[in-house]
């Protein structure tokens, strides 16, 4: 499954100086199935390596937090999973999927591309929201879970931010799946959370609003019964054997309408279901919040973003520390 011609690496066509290979897979409902690994390995030789999974609507785009993984001796690695941005192509139904466990092939892919092609010994699964409720997942029971030594989850998505009367609705929704799966929730203005981000409102990054635009794609009737049977699965509790970081914001923010409050908390999940999620990860888990942390808590500003690198590495500094070998050989392994 990892043989040389699974795959081609090509220059990104997103971002300057990284690599990109797209992972084909069988046909699905949608018809023919794609993901893309995004590369870009360390300034020197090292064989530690993250793989990156973005949220829903989202891709990635975020090169800092490949220079801060670089700068610190890792090479970087990220995927856009199947129907999301660089992997979107001709599907008919963005951002869609029937079982969360339909990303697992890419993930499986990536960690042995990362490990037997490329030499990585030491790997770190980073999942943020949506994706870290996959990487929490696949971290449980994924096939090639074995081959992740540290997960750090960045605002997983445990549970919908919803009041009770929306909470009902996504749910006769979902019970329609097996019926219309793709009967959709209509879409609603743009998003004050993206607003806060994107340079063209009140944000600091440029990223392509055609594979994250303003007023989200259509949520499905079977997307939102996958996603409900994930929260489930994660509820029953789950046993990852590797050790987990938890990272979020200290606090949410409400509002159909853009204010600064969405500069200072996360606009799109509620961090106390974060928090009783985190509970059910496993025996080795760390939570930290980070005051002022936007939902994606790499995307804040400047000030706070250091801090979430600060608490993301001192913890990987404790948990994957670098060992001390008097042998050069020895010493070029690690």
């Amino acid at each position: 499954m990892t043989t040389q011609d699974t795959y081609q690496w090509q220059p990104d066509t997103v971002l300057p100086g990284f690599e990109a290979a797209e992972l084909r897979f069988p046909d699905d409902y949608d018809g023919p199935v794609c993901a893309t690994l995004i590369r870009r390995k360390a300034p020197q030789p090292a064989q530690r390596a993250v793989l990156y999974i973005h949220g829903w609507t989202d891709y990635f785009f975020q090169t800092h937090l490949a220079d801060e993984f670089n700068q610190r001796g890792y090479n970087f690695y990220a995927l856009d999973v199947r129907k999301y941005g660089r992997s979107m192509q001709d599907t008919k139904h963005p951002n869609y999927c029937w079982d969360v466990s339909e990303y697992f092939a890419e993930v499986s892919l990536a960690l042995q591309i990362m490990t037997e092609q490329d030499g990585n010994h030491r790997v770190v699964l980073n999942g943020h929201s949506t994706g870290g409720l996959v990487g929490s997942l696949y971290a449980d029971h994924g096939p090639e879970r074995q081959r992740i030594n540290a997960l750090i989850l960045n605002s997983p998505f445990f549970d919908f931010n919803l009041d009770r009367h929306d909470l009902t609705m996504i749910k006769v929704l979902a019970s329609l799946a097996g019926i219309f799966p793709f009967a959709p929730i209509p879409r609603t203005g743009p998003s004050p959370y993206i607003e806060s981000i994107h340079s063209d409102h009140h944000g600091e990054w440029l990223f392509d609003l055609q594979w994250r635009p303003l007023p989200a794609f259509p949520v499905y009737s079977g997307w939102i019964r996958a996603i409900l049977r994930a929260h489930r699965q994660v509820r029953r509790g789950l046993a990852i054997q590797c050790p987990v970081l938890v990272i979020h914001s200290a606090e949410s923010v409400w509002g159909k309408e853009w204010h600064e409050g969405f500069q200072k908390g996360d606009g799109v999940l509620n961090v106390e279901h974060i928090r009783e999620g985190s509970r059910h990860l496993g025996s080795n888990v760390t939570v930290r919040e980070i005051k002022d942390g936007l939902h994606d808590l790499v995307l804040s500003r400047p000030a706070v973003r250091e801090q979430v690198f600060v608490v993301m590495f001192q913890w990987l500094d404790g948990v994957l520390p670098i060992p001390t070998v008097s042998n050069t050989a020895e010493r070029s392994r690690l």
